[in-house]
């Protein structure tokens, strides 16, 4: 059953690639709620047919009076998005608190892998999550447990085939949204080549890479930091002060030369969805020449991120959910942008020399505490390209519960 939305008829955006957006319409349908869908190339439209959605063909600039009509016309009450820094979703989420229509957005889980985000107003820099520990304590119960979770299995291949039908669709018509501008790259002959060089990326790396785990998780086990790189066009950097993902690696790289320990060592963790598009081996080997760091800088791929984690010294992220991991294995977590998790007493509050120096400790209590709420709140159990085992309607999502009793629900 869906959570309590607030609301009588729903305005859905694009959603991730596939038939989320259309699956999460039938549950809506079916709690009374009116839908209508926006489609703003054809890989939209693809997925969401028929007379709920309406075709957008005109400009970014033009799409905020357009936003405007439509939610005024219909009378919308909820904006529903996945991704709520694209440029579109973003333009729209103005107009709608403008109008007093709620903004919800979708994301990939804060809690992985068997979790999916659906928050109001937004996520990490956006979010409406209380920033008081306190309250997060005097709400836990100790001992009460959290809803089971169940696996979602193997999504790779489903979520590859979804995006190449999506990036297909987009190239082959994109002469019928001509004035559409997307966030990123889309072409299909382009993602043809990159993913192509991502596998061979992974073959060499799972190679190069095999004996990297027996020192991390002996030799120098508790005396390095992690940094889970972020993809390179992940609209979550907005939720920072960093530019790109190389500004926040040369940072580190700097600031772990001066001021970290002479026998740790700092570890960057490429994304796996990033091997295809980004590569950063020589920028790393000229920054540990030029800080004369020597092997102390080490870059890995696709190493068990689970084990890194339990191994490690610390973790730096700018704001990835490898933070909430990290957070889980008792590893103490240094956030460089803005994160739903960096709350006093459960991050490192510090500067990065700071942290570098004494990392501290996790606070079990407060992250449970903390974790418990998320579940609660934003958290539903599923994923967005296969339903549950068992389920067979909608999306197939174990939602989670809210309260509006719940001084945290907004």
């Amino acid at each position: 059953m869906l959570p309590h939305l607030g609301c009588t008829h729903a305005l859905l955006l694009q959603g991730p690639a596939g038939p989320f957006f259309r699956r999460f319409a039938e549950e809506l349908r079916a709690a009374g709620i009116s839908v209508t869908k926006v489609n703003f190339h054809a890989g939209d439209r693809l997925f969401f047919p028929g007379p709920e959605a309406i075709d957008y063909r005109g400009s970014l600039e033009g799409w905020p009076e357009f936003a405007r009509e439509l939610i005024t016309s219909r009378g919308i009450d909820a904006v529903f998005v996945f991704g709520d820094c694209r440029p579109y979703h973003r333009a729209a989420a103005t107009v709608a608190r403008e109008l007093g229509a709620a903004v919800w957005a979708f994301e990939e889980g804060y809690l992985r892998p068997d979790h999916i985000t659906l928050e109001r107003d937004g996520v990490n820099g956006n979010s409406a999550a209380p920033r008081d520990p306190e309250l997060y304590l005097r709400l836990h119960s100790p001992g009460g447990g959290s809803p089971p979770v169940e696996a979602t299995g193997p999504t790779f291949g489903l979520s590859a085939w979804y995006s190449t039908l999506n990036a297909l669709a987009f190239t082959l018509l994109r002469n019928q949204y001509p004035e559409y501008t997307h966030h990123r790259p889309l072409e299909a002959h382009k993602h043809t080549f990159w993913w192509v060089r991502g596998a061979a990326r992974k073959l060499v790396f799972s190679v190069v890479e095999r004996k990297l785990t027996e020192k991390l998780t002996g030799e120098i086990s508790g005396r390095y930091f992690i940094v889970p790189l972020q993809v390179h066009c992940d609209f979550q950097l907005a939720h920072s002060s960093y530019p790109d993902v190389i500004t926040f690696i040369e940072e580190v790289v700097s600031t772990f030369a001066e001021h970290g320990r002479s026998k740790d060592h700092i570890l960057f963790k490429h994304h796996p969805m990033d091997r295809p598009f980004r590569e950063y081996g020589a920028l790393l080997r000229r920054l540990a020449r030029r800080h004369d760091l020597g092997d102390r800088l080490i870059y890995a791929h696709d190493l068990h991120l689970p084990t890194l984690l339990k191994h490690a010294k610390g973790t730096i992220t700018i704001n990835s959910t490898v933070g909430l991991s990290s957070l889980h294995h008792g590893t103490p977590v240094k956030v460089m942008g803005t994160a739903v998790y960096d709350l006093p007493g459960l991050t490192h509050q510090g500067d990065l020399a700071d942290f570098l120096r004494s990392p501290g400790f996790v606070d079990t209590h407060l992250y449970e505490a903390f974790r418990a709420w998320l579940e609660r709140t934003n958290q539903a159990n599923g994923n967005f390209y296969r339903r549950l085992p068992g389920q067979h309607f909608g999306t197939g999502v174990r939602w989670f519960g809210t309260d509006d009793a719940d001084p945290t629900h907004r």
